[in-house]
């Protein structure tokens, strides 16, 4: 099969476009041909370890698991003896961030880990990219324990961390002001917004509103800078370490206070969580936005465009084209 490999660390042009070895699944396990994935922050963040921390995950001195790529859609070809929530011929959808393996044109992964069939209403490229950002902004969202009302902030509205977490506050009944640049300020009141905020005209900080929690989904501020703009008891969360890991000092020291704190959860996914947000896209009210797309060969320079820090959403690698 063709796949795109990296074995070592480093720049996108680590990644290789080689023949490699097509997987086999094991007896609790389904083969999935994929027709689309995505290239997002987890993808470039484990190809270049830039935090040495991840090499606890992806190997020290070099890769464990050569081929990346977390999100994928795709038709089930094979499956194991043991399998029975799965048939061949089913078209679905998931996330792998324990292997990875999704920049191929097969992946094996288990019945039971974070997979389900795909939601009627999406193609498979919608369908690729409904985990990765979602299921970091959700992880947050239930971490800051958001409820109907809830007054939340969200900083960089438009990736795809950001833009799914607009449309899952929205779900669960909070009133949500966006911050965003210019170019995306219909985008973002199309997902939902209440509020929208152009931080290249306006300066997110000088709002009169008090907010719950604020989400800084691309990493930019600090809790120091939104710290008054929080309520008594408000939270801030970041998808970034911060400066010098600042974040994770913070979110071990500010909760023993009793107020404005910061949390650093880890993010998890599994089967539940598929299936809710396969639900949530059944319902239309949840719809990944697409950036652009690339194919599997040209996975380098998709690596490229997600680190410039210029897309909106979520950049799709079109594996397989799909059926009419």
């Amino acid at each position: 099969m063709k796949a795109v490999i990296h074995k070592k660390y480093g720049p996108p042009e680590v990644a290789q476009y080689v023949d490699w070895k097509k997987p086999q699944p094991k007896a609790n396990e389904v083969l999935v041909e994929i027709y689309a994935a995505t290239v997002n922050r987890t993808d470039s963040g484990f190809r270049s370890a830039e935090y040495f921390i991840s090499r606890f995950w992806s190997g020290l001195f070099r890769p464990k698991f050569p081929i990346l790529g977390c999100e994928f859609a795709g038709v089930v070809v094979e499956v194991g003896a043991e399998v029975t929530s799965f048939q061949m011929g089913d078209r679905v959808f998931g996330y792998n961030d324990k292997t990875f393996g999704a920049h191929a044109e097969f992946i094996a992964i288990a019945e039971t880990d974070a997979i389900a069939t795909m939601p009627d209403n999406l193609g498979f490229d919608q369908a690729a990219a409904l985990t990765e950002g979602a299921h970091y902004a959700l992880a947050d969202i239930r971490a800051a324990k958001v409820q109907a009302g809830h007054q939340v902030m969200v900083y960089g509205a438009t990736g795809a961390i950001g833009s799914a977490a607009v449309q899952l506050l929205k779900y669960f009944g909070a009133h949500v002001t966006a911050v965003s640049n210019t170019q995306n300020l219909d985008l973002v009141k199309n997902l939902g917004a209440d509020v929208v905020i152009d931080y290249q005209t306006q300066d997110f900080t000088k709002t009169d509103q008090r907010f719950e929690f604020i989400f800084d989904a691309v990493g930019k501020n600090s809790f120091a800078q939104c710290k008054p703009l929080l309520t008594e008891k408000g939270i801030y969360i970041s998808t970034e370490l911060g400066k010098y890991g600042v974040n994770v000092l913070l979110a071990l020291t500010t909760p023993l206070w009793g107020g404005k704190k910061l949390l650093f959860p880890l993010p998890s996914i599994n089967q539940q969580d598929v299936l809710f947000l396969k639900k949530l896209a059944e319902l239309g009210v949840f719809r990944p936005v697409i950036d652009r797309y690339f194919q599997l060969s040209q996975l380098v320079e998709a690596y490229t465009y997600v680190q410039s820090g210029q897309k909106t959403g979520n950049v799709i690698i079109r594996v397989k084209e799909e059926m009419s």
